[in-house]
This record gives C-alpha cells, structure tokens and sequence, in this order.
C-alpha cells in the first residue's frame, strides 16, 4: 500500500475530527451520567424510606464508608443494619440541592438530608447537616 501525502492529510483530518464534535459528545456523557447518578440517588432515597434491604445491598458498595455528621464512621453491614433496625418511621425523605461530580469512572453525590420522623407516635422534625472541620 503506497501513502501520499493527500492520503496522509486526510486520514488526519479523520483522526483529529471536529474538536466541537468531541466536546459536543463529552458534554453529552457527562450529562447522561449525571442523569444516571440523579437515579441511582433517588433509588437509594426510596430503599431508605421504605426500609428495603435488599434495595439497600444493591445500590451500596461493598467497601462503603458512611460518615455521619456526629463523627460516626459505618461500613455496609452496619449502615444497612442502623436503617433496619431504627426505632423511628421515616414518613419523608428529600435529598435538597444534589450536586453530582464526576471523577473517570467515579461519582460524587452531596445533598441535604432532610426528613420527618415519628417515635412512637410523637412526629419529630430531624435535620441534618455537615460542617466544615475548624
């Protein structure tokens, strides 16, 4: 096979393709990634209000590590148990201001956590909220 440089010329013109049409396409993931991440939050709002278990191992990784604003650190096993076993109903559930940031093939999700709850028979306000270490 003989390369010219015409042939050459082209076949870098196809190699590079349209820079726009790269970003184009990169913005697209992104945002369908971000779309993909809003679910799988809004899947675990609802395995979390409805105390589904199974629900709860399947959008969990094994090697979870679930911080709570109080320094409490739980692995999996004990963040799924802490939900099943909680004494309160859950009657609400929102997740507030989600941002999603995307890293390679990793996701951060943050957000409020805000709920109502009621203790046997009482309803209860509880509020959550992260603060940044002095």
């Amino acid at each position: 096979m003989q390369v010219t440089r015409r042939g050459l010329a082209v076949a870098s013109i196809l190699a590079l393709g349209d820079s726009n049409l790269l970003q184009r396409t990169a913005a697209h993931a992104e945002a369908a990634d971000e779309s993909a991440i809003g679910q799988a939050v809004e899947a675990l709002r609802k395995a979390l209000l409805d105390n589904d278990k199974a629900r709860l191992e399947e959008l969990t990784a094994a090697l979870l590590s679930y911080d709570h604003s109080d320094d409490r650190v739980q692995t999996k096993a004990e963040f799924i148990d802490g939900v099943m076993s909680r004494k309160a109903l859950m009657k609400s559930l929102t997740f507030p201001d989600l941002k999603v940031g995307l890293a390679g093939s990793a996701a951060v999700a943050r957000h409020i956590h805000a709920s109502e709850s009621e203790t046997d028979g009482n309803g209860k306000l509880l509020a959550r909220q992260g603060y940044k270490l002095a």
